[in-house]
């Protein structure tokens, strides 16, 4: 893969952006926003929850992020112009949610490869987890915020 970002990256990215704005995909995405997991299984409920709008909209915003990353990680979509704020922002932060309880879901739902794509790119690449940690740092913050207010 080109350093360098070429006119079908830039083709991918906007198409893949363009599949974010699709009615139910937005509303699952919004779902995500206001989705505070404090464990696994507060994320098992929902995951094992099959039927419910929840379980749909989670399996959704987590597959879409996890199909693009699979296009990075297999050489198809440049991993510097993926990693844009502008367009990854959102992926860091679905997956700053998840993060910590990743090792004990992938362990309840025996499944080792959950996020596993989008663990990878955000963990592989330059400066991945650092804002990671970051992201992390930013919702502690508006959990704080969030709860002082209530």
């Amino acid at each position: 893969m080109p350093n360098t970002p070429t006119t079908a990256d830039a083709e991918l990215i906007l198409k893949l952006y363009d599949l974010r704005r699709e009615a139910e995909l937005r509303k699952a995405r919004n779902w995500w926003l206001g989705f505070w997991p404090n464990s696994a299984d507060e994320i098992m409920k929902i995951a094992t929850a099959l039927g419910s709008q929840e379980n749909a909209w989670m399996r959704q915003v987590g597959g879409y992020w996890e199909m693009a990353a699979s296009f990075v990680l297999h050489g198809t979509l440049n991993r510097e112009l993926f990693l844009e704020g502008s367009f990854s922002g959102e992926m860091f932060f679905i997956f700053a949610k998840i993060e910590p309880y990743l090792k004990e879901l992938r362990e309840k739902m025996q499944n080792p490869k959950i996020f596993g794509n989008v663990e990878k790119v955000i963990m592989t690449s330059q400066g991945g987890p650092e804002r990671l940690k970051q992201t992390q740092q930013s919702q502690a913050a508006m959990r704080k915020a969030v709860k002082a207010a209530a």
